[in-house]
């Protein structure tokens, strides 16, 4: 069935461009939902002027992201865990954690850009990828440092109940 793009959709095409899809997943999904109509004349010529401004908008945005790749492109983020002696983590770095360290750093990275396998889980120098647009990606060291500052078995010197009781004053 030939449909009429009314929404940008992932994988399958842009506002106003006419698509070949399954009868059942026009049916189902892409008309009910309003993201796209029977390829018609009228709908056609109704949709026209709404292509191009989203053909421009689309333009600038790639525009804006290949500029924000550019710049991040080679950046390292420096970021510090607690981690044991032998560099595991107690708990692990994300793509949030990568993506504010780079916004810190003054780059225009969000959470979603940043593309990890797997949490980071050691202490260390690791390659990381971010995606911008599927054909847009660039590689980002991270380097996870230990935390320095008390081991956790120095936290257990003082007994809480000692470290809770006020003192009672002299009379």
């Amino acid at each position: 069935m030939k449909v009429l793009l009314c929404e940008d959709i992932r994988k399958l095409g842009y506002v106003g461009d006419i698509v070949d899809v399954s009868d059942g997943f026009a049916r189902n999904y892409l008309l009910p939902q309003g993201l796209g109509k029977p390829a018609t004349e009228n709908n056609i010529r109704a949709i026209a002027k709404e292509k191009a401004l989203r053909a421009e908008s689309r333009i600038k945005e790639r525009k804006r992201l290949e500029e924000a790749a550019k710049a991040v492109e080679g950046a390292e983020a420096v970021l510090a865990a607690k981690a044991n002696e032998q560099g595991v983590l107690f708990g692990s770095i994300v793509e949030k954690d990568i993506a504010a360290n780079l916004r810190d750093q003054g780059f225009q990275v969000a959470d979603e850009v940043v593309q990890l396998g797997s949490h980071i889980k050691n202490v260390g120098t690791h390659k990381v990828e971010l995606r911008f647009a599927d054909d847009l990606k660039v590689t980002v060291g991270v380097v996870v440092v230990a935390e320095q500052g008390e081991q956790a078995g120095q936290a257990e010197q003082v007994p809480p109940a000692a470290a809770a009781e006020p003192e009672e004053p002299a009379e």
